[in-house]
């Protein structure tokens, strides 16, 4: 039953869609009407701009560290819960039960998830992702750099076993929610870093 609750209190947590409300804040937007219609930091990026987009990335990660540690403190130090209730925090944020299951694409809550486990893990990806986006401009492609990179840097620097495997399904929930971000990536049609369309609200 601790198990249970503590991911039901991670799922909702992961649930509280910061860039909705951010939205709403700055520009008086929903932002999921808006540019991308993705509730998330690159899309806050496109459409309201490096403050907000910077503010949404932060608490998104944070939510997922603020579960997890809930969920350490409940469940008593169990791994395999600890990176659950990470996961949870993903589904949470990717399918918000207080916004019509319409949410993100995960990434920043994952990085929240990802630093809770191995921040050397999470630097080592990072860096990959980030010199991908310098060269390409793709924050797509970074993103599934850095989801892709993180089950192997969890083996890399020995994380607990059920973590590894956890981490799975990290990579595999980005590659869905990014499944037309890979159609278009391989057609030439995405969006690179820094296109501004949609950008007229403020």
């Amino acid at each position: 039953m601790a198990l249970i609750f503590s991911l039901v209190i991670a799922y909702l947590l992961g649930s509280i869609s910061f860039s909705y409300f951010i939205g709403k804040k700055v520009a008086n937007i929903d932002i999921r009407k808006h540019g991308s219609g993705n509730a998330g930091a690159t899309n806050t990026l496109r459409v309201l701009g490096k403050g907000p987009a910077i503010l949404v990335l932060v608490l998104d990660a944070l939510k997922a560290v603020v579960a997890m540690l809930i969920t350490h403190w409940i469940t008593g130090g169990d791994p395999l819960a600890y990176a659950l209730a990470g996961i949870f925090a993903i589904i949470g944020h990717n399918w918000p039960i207080f916004f019509g299951f319409r949410g993100g694409k995960g990434i920043a809550t994952a990085i929240g998830v990802v630093i809770a486990i191995s921040p050397s893990a999470f630097i080592a990806a990072a860096i990959l992702a980030v010199l991908a986006i310098a060269i390409t401009r793709y924050v797509s492609l970074g993103s599934l750099i850095f989801v892709t990179a993180v089950p192997l840097g969890f083996v890399y620097f020995d994380v607990h076993p059920a973590t590894i495997w956890v981490s799975l399904l990290i990579t595999i929930f980005a590659y869905v929610r990014h499944y037309q971000n890979i159609i278009n990536l391989i057609q030439g049609k995405e969006r690179k870093l820094g296109d501004q369309s949609g950008r007229n609200l403020r």
